[in-house]
């Protein structure tokens, strides 16, 4: 029988997975909002239902079932990384494929200590903190002593901790701490937030490194015990609030600039770490290992996100599979069905650099606030090194939903090198047309200037 995916989520991850499907050749199935029915994936959907919310397996299923699909796409957010709902898809009276990892992966990788714990065991490095979840605000403030004098220890100036959700995810559930008196009341308030927001209050406290690049491997698994990666990616520059905005494949550029460490060492140390644990858990999806990386060249493990991520096409554009165009998000599906790779690591090569630039409808002047309204005119160049992922119309105006983030647009520039590619990327971004008006009638913004500006400091240490 064909199979037939439900692609349970929305904006341009739901119109990847669509391409996605039609280069496999597979059915698939929409569902859709009614914030959402000016999307694009809603437009160009042949197959559509609407629902109420995207979180709500209940719904999700009872879509799955009504159009006879065999198996479901959760993307990315929403309940791509629940466990509870993975296990549900394949377990059912009527069960369906989960494109992903085993519910057993997500559980237990989705868990920051068990992640920290694994990593111990296995003699990876991870950062200073704790290792069991704390829900005692007594416990919590006497860990939070003994790493404050880790951190002075090893002459952090303005030591300061991270209390998070062990549950936690993209950036939410955290918050910082820089004196001790302060614990307290912030253990208690990300409990509270975690227990509401993920339904498990565990919560952990790790120290904070004041200076550092954020790396990611790209892996890829299947269940035949094969595993490859597609190289590393470098998401340093990211807003206030943790989320992301300028990523770059791959992690480091020895070529564009010079460290005081190897570069080479230390993409090879967390790449081979990486691999070392996928294979200790029988990881057999696309997944992503993030990794802290010091200017003194000291790497620590910071967690596995067992999803496809948003940024996961710069790796793709900067990966060939025997000179082949690299889709990862098929190469995804094709393993949940029980494809075999087909290629080995050997057959895998990397070009040039790729940044991704995160186009969201936010004040950067005001903290990032999120933005609403209407876009008049939406308009971007084409070239053959650039590559725009989007939701949002061009030929009509489109109504900002205000239920969801205000991400807008991904645009993913190709170079030879990372000069190249920077040129494009302003140029990309200098011939970009967005316009509009806020839900209060003035001008609509947009994060464009503060992109402009952060891609002088791609591949840099905060200073």
């Amino acid at each position: 029988m064909k199979e037939r995916l439900l692609i349970a989520n929305r904006g341009e991850i739901a119109l990847r997975i669509m391409e996605a499907c039609e280069e496999l050749g597979l059915d698939y199935v929409v569902v859709y909002t009614r914030a959402d029915e000016e999307s694009l994936h809603v437009r160009r959907a042949r197959r559509k239902f609407r629902i109420a919310d995207y979180r709500d397996p209940n719904e999700i299923l009872a879509v799955a079932d009504e159009a006879g699909c065999t198996a479901v796409h959760p993307g990315y957010g929403f309940l791509a990384e629940d466990f509870r709902f993975a296990r549900r898809v394949v377990k059912r009276s009527r069960p369906l494929i989960f494109v992903g990892p085993r519910w057993e992966v997500i559980r237990d990788l989705g868990s920051k200590l068990n992640v920290k714990r694994l990593a111990r065991e296995m003699g990876i490095p991870v950062i200073p903190g704790t290792i069991e979840p704390l829900y005692n605000e007594i416990e919590a403030e006497a860990k939070a002593e003994e790493l404050f004098q880790w951190l002075v220890e090893n002459g952090e100036p303005e030591p300061r901790l991270l209390i998070k959700a062990s549950a936690g995810g993209g950036g939410m559930g955290i918050e910082e701490v820089r004196e001790l008196d302060e614990v307290r009341p912030i253990f208690r308030r990300v409990r509270a937030y975690a227990k509401r927001l993920f339904g498990d209050e565990g919560v952990v406290i790790e120290a904070k490194l004041s200076c550092f690049q954020h790396l990611e491997v790209q892996i890829l698994g299947n269940q035949h015990g094969e595993l490859v990666h597609f190289g590393t990616r470098n998401c340093t520059i990211q807003s206030p609030g943790r989320q992301k905005r300028v990523e770059l494949a791959p992690g480091f550029d020895p070529a564009y600039l010079t460290y005081g460490f190897s570069p080479e060492k230390v993409l090879e140390e967390i790449i081979n770490h990486s691999l070392k644990m996928a294979e200790a858990v029988g990881y057999d999806s696309v997944g992503t290992w993030e990794w802290l990386v010091t200017p003194e060249g000291r790497a620590y493990l910071m967690e596995v996100n067992t999803r496809i991520q948003v940024e996961n096409e710069i790796s793709a554009r900067i990966s060939r599979i025997r000179r082949r165009p690299v889709n990862l998000i098929r190469e995804q599906i094709r393993m949940a069905l029980g494809e075999k790779l087909g290629y080995t690591q050997r057959d895998i090569t990397f070009q040039g650099t790729a940044i991704e630039l995160r186009l969201v409808a936010e004040d950067t002047r005001r903290n990032f606030r999120p933005l609403s309204g209407t876009i008049t005119r939406f308009q971007y160049p084409r070239y053959p090194w650039l590559t725009v992922r989007t939701h949002v119309p061009e030929d009509r105006p489109y109504t900002i939903p205000t239920e969801y983030d205000p991400n807008l647009a991904l645009l993913i520039v190709w170079g030879e090198d990372t000069p190249r590619a920077l040129e494009r990327a302003h140029r990309a971004l200098e011939e970009m047309i967005l316009e509009g008006h806020t839900s209060g009638g003035g001008p609509l913004h947009s994060n464009v200037p503060y992109l402009r500006e952060k891609l002088k400091e791609v591949y840099r240490f905060p200073v």
